[in-house]
């Protein structure tokens, strides 16, 4: 709002009026807000959910292995998140962008989804919350809502790059003049880099494109499903999920600022993506956001984001790498959220495996997620169960300790994920 506002008054040359057409100006500006917006909402909101008691039944009997009680420690923290992802987007984004509406529906989207379930946890005092079928519906939809929209929408465009050789060794990448619809994205470790959709569907013949755009659609889907359960899993520790929330969404607005930069597009050797700019301040307001929400859920967290915030964080993250064509990235980037989910389907499948083979209780970890088995006791594990990993690791950790190593991690991942780039 704000934006079309100094946009308007440009015009009479009022000024510093013109400081809101640069992407660094309004993308900073949009950090600091959501940095203050999260701190004074947030405080506001922990008072309000201890005064009126509303805690997660769930973790009420949980207490660290090393002394820390959970008990009394409001959650549904993700409200703050999105208020302070929400304002300053509002402010200062440009709502025209199909884009950034894109990522408001989300946010909503999956915000409300979440609220559903920590609604039921706390108020109906039901520890199951909402029901698994109805959360994948939920994820689902919106997959399918932002496969469509970007496949209908004449505004969700790239500018293909296009390589000359010069001198022998020298690479110069011009991209084409013309925007079009593209089944394009990118992948790791490639040289020309870029995979067609229609191209694996090439049997299909004349129907290849339109084929190709279903398989599109339902790419969308299961990223959106998967790195959205994914950050659901990773919400287990104080400050776990929002540290890697705000490492990936460093990458993930890099990504979105390069793709929005011709001369830089065209030095990476990547697509040119018209009008993703506004990405980077969506992005800007998610990271600022995570670093606030951190100020009270650091160990000893003041209060859980819950599956408001855990839902909505990994919606987010899937559908940005989508709509800049960076959803195949999301593996190395997202590695964390993958082998926590990873490590529950490995602990699940195997129980139920022996289970019916044998008839014994056998699993592979401690505790899965696999944060979890870092911290548990050998005096907590089920007495009637066998465990293959029971004695990895040698010894347990304190849960900001693993945090730390978890982000540390993601940081590494991160920068794999941009170096992905240049490495062909």
């Amino acid at each position: 709002m704000l934006f079309y506002l100094f946009r308007f008054l440009e015009q009479f040359d009022i000024p510093g009026a013109h400081m809101w057409s640069y992407i660094s100006f309004r993308a900073l500006l949009t950090l600091i807000l959501s940095l203050i917006v999260s701190a004074w909402f947030g405080e506001k909101f922990i008072k309000y959910m201890k005064r009126r008691k509303f805690y997660e039944t769930a973790r009420d009997a949980s207490i660290d292995p090393f002394g820390e009680k959970k008990k009394g420690v409001p959650t549904m923290g993700g409200i703050i998140i999105m208020v302070s992802i929400l304002v300053p987007v509002l402010l200062l984004g440009r709502m025209r962008n199909i884009y950034l509406l894109l990522m408001i529906v989300t946010t909503v989207w999956l915000g409300f989804l979440g609220f559903l379930d920590d609604y039921i946890k706390i108020f109906k005092r039901n520890k199951d919350g909402l029901k698994g079928k109805y959360k994948i519906v939920g994820q689902v939809s919106i997959g399918l809502i932002v496969g469509l929209t970007l496949w209908a929408s004449p505004d969700a465009t790239i500018n293909e790059n296009v390589s000359k050789e010069k001198l022998g060794t020298e690479m110069v990448v011009t991209h084409k003049s013309e925007s079009v619809k593209s089944l394009k994205t990118t992948i790791p470790f490639v040289k020309n880099h870029n995979l067609d959709y229609s191209s694996i569907v090439s049997f299909c013949g004349k129907n290849k494109m339109a084929v190709g755009w279903i398989l599109f659609v339902i790419m969308t889907i299961f990223v959106v499903t998967a790195v959205s359960n994914g950050a659901n899993l990773n919400d287990g520790m104080d400050g776990m999920c929002a540290g890697n929330a705000a490492i990936i969404g460093v990458a993930l607005g890099i990504f979105a600022y390069v793709s929005s930069h011709l001369e830089y597009s065209a030095y990476l050797n990547i697509m040119y993506i018209p009008g993703s700019q506004e990405l980077v301040i969506f992005m800007c307001a998610f990271i600022g956001a995570m670093i606030g929400f951190l100020w009270y859920n650091a160990y000893p967290a003041q209060i859980f984001m819950g599956d408001t915030g855990s839902l909505m964080i990994g919606g987010i993250i899937g559908v940005c790498a989508v709509i800049i064509h960076k959803e195949l990235l999301l593996p190395i980037l997202c590695g964390i959220f993958f082998v926590e989910s990873l490590s529950v389907m490995i602990q699940t499948g195997y129980f139920k495996y022996r289970k019916r083979k044998t008839g014994e209780r056998v699993r592979v970890f401690r505790a899965a997620p696999i944060h979890d088995n870092f911290r548990k006791l050998d005096k907590d594990l089920d007495p009637t169960s066998k465990y293959i990993l029971k004695g990895w690791p040698e010894r347990q950790f304190h849960e900001s300790k693993i945090t730390v190593r978890f982000w540390i991690a993601t940081i590494i991942l991160a920068a794999l994920t941009i170096i992905t780039l240049k490495i062909r």
